[in-house]
């Protein structure tokens, strides 16, 4: 089968060397299976490679980013990206390639891999449990030294932020553009991983760009995980996208999801909810704990203590410190964009990370850098052509009038989920679902977990159950009635909705940073929920 794919690289070499120029190659001819523009260069890569198969009669399903899933009765499928890198290829840059992979239905189960740089001539390529391979020698990733990072990191115009931030925190990245021969470079072990985050699920990467150099990763014995440290595995779906780091050591992965250390000097924001009793006697410890470091205190409270104070928006801090429960750590979320870390001298403080007896003991992590930093997505409400604060916990739609039913219809991707009569509607992320959305009977999601829970507030039906949505979805709530309805934005804003109108929720770009010395969601869970009275 090796021998059959390097024939099918030679078709697809020679087809592409008679477009004449750049011009032709780029050219828009259409638009692929995936969603994405289809230029000349890649069918007629493609082309070749359909051709061939029906020429030589091989008996093979094939997945490609053009034309979707052929279904040629097979048992196993050809997971094929005729040209990876194509806006290289237009540009003459010498990072193209075609990416072949033969598997039955995920990334998990693929067999073998062939990857032919279309410039250079170099070959890589990989079977199951028989290793990698190089232009016929064998390839091994390096180990590790953290202190010496070369990463590759995709920093497109679609990238999230934190990829930046990556890049500034080791010693020397790369962005190609050609996510084949990026992770292959971690294979060869002349880099040391390969982070691809996109900020925009559309931009992610499609298991025909990976399919190949994963297979060819592994058998070198590097690993691929997807943002929240599982090992990843994408099934045979042109539309199945995914965010990943590729290694070739365990320890970059670690490193990479490691809290950024802010800087040698952080600033520190306190930030206080001054109806907590002892709240100043909370406030003075934490600064006292803080003696000798930059900070600033919420205006809230400065007075009281006879210092200057500073409205939290304002505070140009590294990091945030909460003192009160849930609620002050989505005020300050909802008005500053620092890492977080809550002391809890509220109720349950599900979200908070340091008990009012271990103040000290916090600060003192948070001052030596004993910590990480877990990144939650947050919902973005659209309505009337603006929008509205965004949530980390969750976006309520209710009644404005007590004891008033309303007539909801709700849509996920423009097609009508539900449609129910109740108090209001609850869209709320993972990290809300253990707040108001666990009240009504939706279930406890692991923040891990990339959804979004819609819940109907007291619904008539009981047949009106909570659903769980992928987070990436558009869920619009619409008013059928004439009466208004109340918008609560994690408990910290409202707004009036007009009848006979519609909200949408999206999953914003932006995240909420809290800072964890304990990422054990489930013993959190135990501690403060099932045990808590």
């Amino acid at each position: 089968m090796m021998d059959i794919l390097s024939d099918i690289a030679d078709a697809v070499e020679e087809a592409i060397k008679m477009i004449p120029g750049s011009g032709a190659r780029g050219e828009c001819i259409g638009i692929g299976a995936d969603g994405t523009s289809t230029s000349q260069i890649d069918k007629i890569a493609e082309n070749t490679v359909l051709s061939y198969l029906q020429k030589n009669n091989i008996q093979l399903n094939v997945l490609s980013e053009e034309i979707g899933f052929v279904d040629n009765g097979a048992k196993e499928t050809l997971v094929l990206d005729p040209i990876d890198g194509t806006s290289n290829a237009v540009a003459g840059i010498p990072l193209y390639t075609i990416s072949m992979a033969i598997g039955t239905r995920s990334l998990a189960d693929i067999r073998i891999a062939y990857l032919r740089n279309l410039v250079t001539g170099d070959v890589l390529t990989a079977e199951r449990g028989k290793g990698a391979y190089k232009n016929g020698c064998r390839i091994h990733v390096r180990e590790a030294k953290i202190n010496d990072l070369f990463l590759m990191i995709y920093l497109g115009n679609g990238s999230h932020p934190s990829s930046f931030s990556l890049a500034k925190r080791v010693k020397s990245s790369r962005s190609f553009g050609c996510a084949s021969l990026e992770m292959a470079l971690v294979a060869e072990g002349e880099a040391d991983g390969f982070m691809m985050y996109a900020e925009k699920y559309s931009r992610s990467i499609r298991v025909v760009d990976i399919a190949a150099s994963a297979l060819i990763l592994r058998e070198a014995g590097g690993e691929i995980y997807d943002l929240d440290g599982n090992v990843l595995d994408m099934d045979f779906n042109i539309g199945c996208r995914s965010n990943f780091i590729a290694v070739g050591d365990r320890k970059v992965h670690d490193f990479i999801r490691r809290a950024e250390k802010v800087t040698e000097s952080p600033k520190y924001g306190i930030c206080v909810n001054r109806n907590v009793p002892e709240a100043k006697e909370y406030t003075k410890r934490v600064i006292k704990a803080l003696e000798g470091c930059d900070y600033l205190l919420d205006e809230s409270i400065s007075a009281e203590l006879g210092m200057e104070g500073c409205p939290i928006e304002e505070m140009e801090v590294d990091i945030m410190i909460t003192i009160g429960g849930d609620g002050t750590i989505l005020r300050a979320a909802m008005r500053n964009k620092a890492p977080l870390i809550g002391v809890n001298a509220g109720g349950v403080g599900f979200l908070a990370e340091v008990g009012i007896d271990d103040i000290e003991e916090g600060i003192r992590r948070i001052r030596s850098g004993e910590y990480v930093i877990e990144e939650r997505f947050k919902i973005s409400p659209w309505y009337n052509e603006e929008y509205l604060a965004e949530a980390v916990n969750e976006a309520v739609v209710h009644t404005d009038s007590i004891a008033k039913i309303r007539h909801f219809k709700i849509y996920v991707n423009d097609k009508m989920m539900t449609e129910v009569r109740a108090d209001g509607i609850i869209v709320s992320t993972p990290t809300g679902s253990t707040g108001y959305a666990m009240s009504l009977g939706a279930p406890i999601v692991d923040p891990c977990v990339n959804a979004m829970i819609i819940v109907p507030m007291a619904a008539y039906k009981f047949a009106s159950r909570p659903f769980v949505v992928p987070a990436d979805a558009k869920i619009t709530v619409e008013m059928m009635m004439e009466a208004g309805c109340l918008l609560v934005v994690d408990g910290q804003v409202e707004y009036e909705i007009k009848g006979k109108t519609h909200i949408d929720f999206i999953k914003s770009s932006e995240t909420v940073k809290l800072i964890r010395f304990n990422t054990d969601f489930y013993s959190r869970v135990r501690e403060k929920l099932v045990n808590a009275i």
